[in-house]
């Protein structure tokens, strides 16, 4: 479902965006709307599914979390059932942070974060690899992260 945004609605996702704590009032400052326009906007943006959510952006290494690694799985055998079964596991899952069904060579691509290797070998070794649908996991480790600002380009 697609719907139409004017210029104040990309300024007022674009401000959500690099910081969602800020008030109606502070975001009608950065976007020069009143505090009750910004209001009735936001409700319009969160009921079309616009905005999905708020939270956070936690530093994984302040917590610990020092390993990032990205887990290509291809199945062995291609049935809506095993799908269904992988998805399920997968969505269950705290440390995969991202999981994307692709083409190519990969079935999905997973990004897991977690505080270190051992943690990660158990999560291929007992959890992904044990899977009867699961014929091939490769991953690589990221050695350094260049950025990670999940921002969308809005008009950019």
């Amino acid at each position: 479902m697609s719907i139409a945004l004017d210029s104040f609605d990309v300024k007022l996702l674009a401000a959500l965006q690099e910081n969602a704590a800020l008030t109606n009032a502070e975001l009608g400052e950065v976007i020069s709307l009143s505090a009750s326009q910004v209001s009735r906007r936001r409700q319009k943006l969160e009921g079309a599914g616009v905005i999905r959510r708020y939270r956070a952006a936690l530093d994984p290494e302040a917590l610990g979390l020092t390993v990032t690694a990205f887990v290509g799985v291809t199945l062995g055998a291609h049935s809506k059932e095993n799908a269904r079964k992988f998805r399920n596991m997968v969505t269950a899952m705290p440390q995969v942070q991202e999981a994307h069904t692709l083409t190519g060579d990969v079935d999905y691509m997973l990004k897991i974060v977690v505080p270190d290797l051992k943690t990660l070998s158990h999560i291929i070794n007992d959890e992904l690899l044990p899977q009867e649908a699961v014929q091939n996991v490769r991953s690589s480790i990221a050695m350094e992260t260049l950025k990670d600002d999940n921002l969308l380009p809005l008009g950019r």
